[in-house]
C-alpha cells in the first residue's frame, strides 16, 4: 500500500530561510537590471534614429494624434503624450506599489531602518538642486532644477549586478531603499512644482474618486477590476486638473490592499487539509484526469494560494515585467532622440544649463548622499550597512548620479517644446555616463572579490 500523508512539523533551516527572505529582492533586482540594459539599448537606438537620414520620421511619429470621441467630446493627444502621461502612469503606479511595500514591510518600515536611506536620499536631492540653482538661478532655464535630483533605479541596479560578486548584499539593499525614497521625493517634486494651471473643479473631482478608492479598500475588495475602473477615471480627472497625470498612478497604488484575505497560519492549516484530502482520494498516477476528489483538492489549493498572496504583491509581480521590458524601453526610445551637432558640442556642454545638470548629477549626488549618510551615522540616526566600507557608500553615492529615466521625465516637464531640451538631454547622458564609470571604478577598487559576498551570505545564491 502507498504510504498515507503524514503531518510533519514545519522546520526551515537557517540557510533555506535566508534564501526565502532574499529571493523576492533578487527577483526585483534582476528584473530592474535587465530592464536597465534594454532601456540603454533603446535610448541609443533613439539617438541613432534621430541623427540618421530617417530622423524626420522619428520626429513625426511621436506627434501622431490618438484619442477617443464620446458624443460631442473629443479627447485627442499625441503619441508622445500617451507614452509620457499614459504608459508612464503605469510606471509610477508600480513605483507607488514599491514605495508602499517598503513603507509597510521593507527597508523603510521603521524609523531606524528608514533613517539612513531616507537621509541619504534627501541629501542626494537637495545638493544637486542647489548646484543647478547656482548656474541657473534665474532666466528661462531656472525650472530645470528638478532634473539632477533623480536616480534611475534600473540603471543603478544594472551596474550593481555587474559587480554583485564584489559588493556586500547590505550595500545593494541600502542603495535600493535610497532609490525608492528618492522616487518618493521625485513624485512630490513633480506633483508640487511641475503642475500647469490648476483647475479647482477637477482637483475636487479627483479627491472624490480618491475617496471612492479608499472606500473600496475599506470594504474589502481584493480583485483589481474596481481599482482599474475608478483609477482610470481618477487619471482623467488628474490630467484635466493641471497636475501631472502620472501622480494618479501613485495615488491608486496607495489604495491597493496590502493584506491577504487570510493569514499564513490559516493557509497552512487549510493547505494541509487539502493535501490530506488529495492523499486519501485514491490512487495517483494520472488520476487528475478522472478523480474528482483530486481535482477539487487541487482547485482548493489554487484558490488558497490566490487568497494568501496580498493583492499589492500579486499586481506588482504581474506588472513588473511589462514595465521593465516594454514601458520603460518605449519611453527611452521616444525621449532619448536628440539632434547632435558635434561642432557645437563643446559650447553646449560649457553653458550654464549643461553644467548645472552634469555637475548636479555627478558631484551633487555624491556630495549630498555621502554627507547625509555621514551625518546620520554620526548622530546615531542609522548604522553603517553590515560588511560595508566608506568606499562602498561613496561608490554607491556616485552611482546614484545615473539619473536617466526620471531625469528625462522631469526634463520633458520643464523644457518640452523649448530650445533647451536637447541641451538638457545631452547633459543628462553625460552626467549619467560619468556617474556610471566613476561609480563602478570606486566600487571595484573598494571591494574584495572573495570577502564581500561571504561576509553575509556564505551560500551561493543564484542570480
Amino acid at each position: 500500500m502507498r504510504p498515507r500523508f503524514v503531518e510533519r512539523p514545519l522546520y526551515v533551516k537557517g540557510e533555506m530561510l535566508g534564501r526565502l527572505l532574499v529571493r523576492p529582492f533578487q527577483t526585483f533586482a534582476s528584473r530592474e537590471a535587465s530592464g536597465g540594459i534594454l532601456l540603454l539599448v533603446m535610448a541609443v537606438a533613439g539617438m541613432i534614429w534621430m541623427n540618421s537620414p530617417w530622423g524626420w520620421f522619428y520626429e513625426r511619429l511621436w506627434h501622431v494624434p490618438l484619442g477617443a470621441e464620446a458624443g460631442s467630446r473629443l479627447f485627442e493627444r499625441s503619441l508622445h503624450f500617451w507614452i509620457n502621461d499614459g504608459l508612464m502612469t503605469i510606471f509610477f503606479f508600480v513605483v507607488g506599489l514599491e514605495i508602499k511595500r517598503e513603507l509597510l514591510v521593507g527597508e523603510l518600515a521603521s524609523f531606524r531602518q528608514a533613517a539612513l536611506p531616507v537621509s541619504a536620499a534627501v541629501g542626494g536631492m537637495i545638493v544637486p538642486a542647489f548646484i543647478y540653482h547656482l548656474f541657473n538661478g534665474q532666466g528661462p532655464t531656472a525650472m530645470g532644477w528638478g532634473i539632477p535630483m533623480a536616480t534611475d533605479i534600473a540603471f543603478m541596479l544594472g551596474a550593481l549586478t555587474v559587480l554583485r560578486s564584489r559588493i556586500p548584499h547590505s550595500v545593494t539593499v541600502f542603495l535600493v531603499a535610497l532609490a525608492v525614497a528618492d522616487d518618493l521625493g521625485a513624485v512630490v517634486v513633480i506633483s508640487t512644482f511641475y503642475a500647469a494651471d490648476i483647475s479647482e473643479y477637477y482637483i475636487a473631482m479627483s479627491c472624490i474618486f480618491m475617496v471612492v478608492l479608499v472606500a473600496i479598500n475599506i470594504m474589502g475588495f481584493r480583485r483589481p477590476l474596481p481599482y482599474i475602473v475608478v483609477g482610470c477615471i481618477l487619471w482623467l480627472m488628474v490630467s484635466l486638473s493641471g497636475v501631472h497625470s502620472t501622480l494618479a498612478g501613485v495615488l491608486v497604488a496607495m489604495t491597493i490592499p496590502a493584506r491577504s484575505r487570510f493569514d499564513t497560519d490559516t493557509f497552512l492549516q487549510e493547505a494541509k487539509a487539502a493535501l490530506n484530502e488529495f492523499d486519501c482520494a485514491g490512487s495517483c498516477g494520472y488520476s487528475m484526469y478522472w478523480n474528482e476528489d483530486h481535482q477539487a483538492a487541487v482547485h482548493a489549493l489554487e484558490n488558497m494560494c490566490h487568497h494568501v498572496e496580498p493583492p499589492l504583491q500579486r499586481i506588482e509581480n504581474w506588472l513588473h515585467p511589462w514595465v521593465a521590458f516594454l514601458i520603460i524601453p518605449v519611453f527611452g526610445l521616444a525621449n532619448a532622440g536628440v539632434h547632435i551637432e558635434w561642432s557645437k558640442m563643446g559650447e553646449m556642454l560649457t553653458g550654464p544649463l549643461a553644467l548645472g545638470i552634469v555637475l548636479g548629477l555627478f558631484l551633487g549626488k555624491q556630495i549630498g548622499i555621502l554627507g547625509a549618510t555621514w551625518l546620520a551615522i554620526k548622530f546615531r540616526l542609522g548604522v553603517m550597512p553590515a560588511g560595508a566600507s566608506i568606499g562602498h557608500i561613496y561608490g554607491g553615492a556616485v552611482l546614484c548620479g545615473i539619473g536617466f529615466t526620471m531625469s528625462l521625465f522631469i526634463c520633458n516637464l520643464a523644457f518640452y517644446g523649448s530650445p533647451f531640451i536637447d541641451t538638457a538631454k545631452i547633459a543628462i547622458f553625460v552626467g549619467s555616463l560619468l556617474s556610471f564609470i566613476v561609480g563602478m571604478a570606486i566600487l571595484y577598487l573598494s571591494s574584495s572579490k572573495d570577502a564581500a559576498p561571504r561576509a553575509e551570505h556564505p551560500e551561493k545564491v543564484p542570480a
